[in-house]
């Protein structure tokens, strides 16, 4: 395995906008202290292409995107980003990267004190200190327009239904114009109707902004739907990677079980 100190080639921006994985997890492995949560996790993601990580809890998919933002560090393997290994990087390359991620929480996590629109904007006020206010609020009008959120921007987030919190959050991860979303179980705690709605959101964002996407879901159905492909986890590792037709065909136990368990 590819221990952490030894530096893999890096895809340039050039290389990875044509092509190349925006997303290299190499081999990753991370321990707390006689658990293995990841053993030698491997996949690509291209822009334009959403994969689905499922798995039980405790399989290590939070770890995993934990590793990918760059806020915990594999015990052997690398975490390429758009070109920079996330274990070696310097901290400013670690935050440069991370202006070019896009991250919704599985409940939103917004700010309860900010309206819609501050909650959107949030980014770029931290970010993007050379834009103008009315820059700021026209990239933010857009993005609520393009969300379905168009005139609801005075609002509080207790004032508006879950479904519309996780639009914010969709809104407030794309603000930034990044070349990666991350979205950790974007349909938690949603009833079906609001979960498709979701679905079909992520859907169009990811046809107009040719992101590199991973969703981590335990929700079968929307991995079906919005995923490129998905990868199945166990036991720290990708127990199959391919289309959910190819998950059907798989003649291994647990994807069968975890399969029958969704269904």
């Amino acid at each position: 395995m590819m221990p952490v100190s030894q530096e893999p080639k890096p895809a340039d921006n050039k290389s990875t906008e044509s092509g190349e994985p925006a997303i290299d997890i190499q081999q990753v492995t991370k321990s707390f202290g006689p658990q293995k949560v990841l053993d030698g996790v491997s996949f690509q993601v291209r822009r334009g292409e959403t994969l689905a990580v499922l798995g039980r809890s405790g399989t290590g998919k939070s770890v995993l995107l934990r590793i990918i933002i760059g806020l915990q560090v594999p015990d052997s393997g690398a975490a390429m980003i758009l070109g920079k290994n996330m274990a070696t990087a310097s901290a400013a390359e670690i935050n440069e990267v991370r202006t070019q991620m896009g991250f919704l929480f599985q409940h939103a996590a917004l700010y309860d004190s900010l309206t819609v629109e501050e909650n959107v904007a949030f980014p770029l006020v931290h970010h993007r200190k050379d834009m103008l206010d009315s820059e700021r609020r026209d990239r933010v009008n857009d993005l609520l327009k393009e969300v379905g959120l168009e005139g609801h921007s005075n609002k509080m987030p207790a004032d508006i239904s879950g479904g519309m919190q996780k639009r914010v959050g969709l809104a407030r991860a794309l603000v930034l114009g990044p070349s990666i979303l991350l979205l950790d179980e974007p349909t938690a705690g949603l009833d079906p109707i609001s979960s498709g709605e979701i679905d079909e959101l992520v859907l169009k964002l990811q046809r107009e902004h040719q992101l590199a996407s991973i969703v981590v879901t335990h929700d079968m159905v929307s991995a079906k739907t919005i995923a490129t492909r998905i990868a199945l986890m166990d036991k720290g590792k990708v127990v199959i990677e391919g289309s959910f037709d190819d998950l059907q065909k798989s003649d291994e136990p647990f994807v069968s079980q975890f399969l029958h368990r969704d269904f």
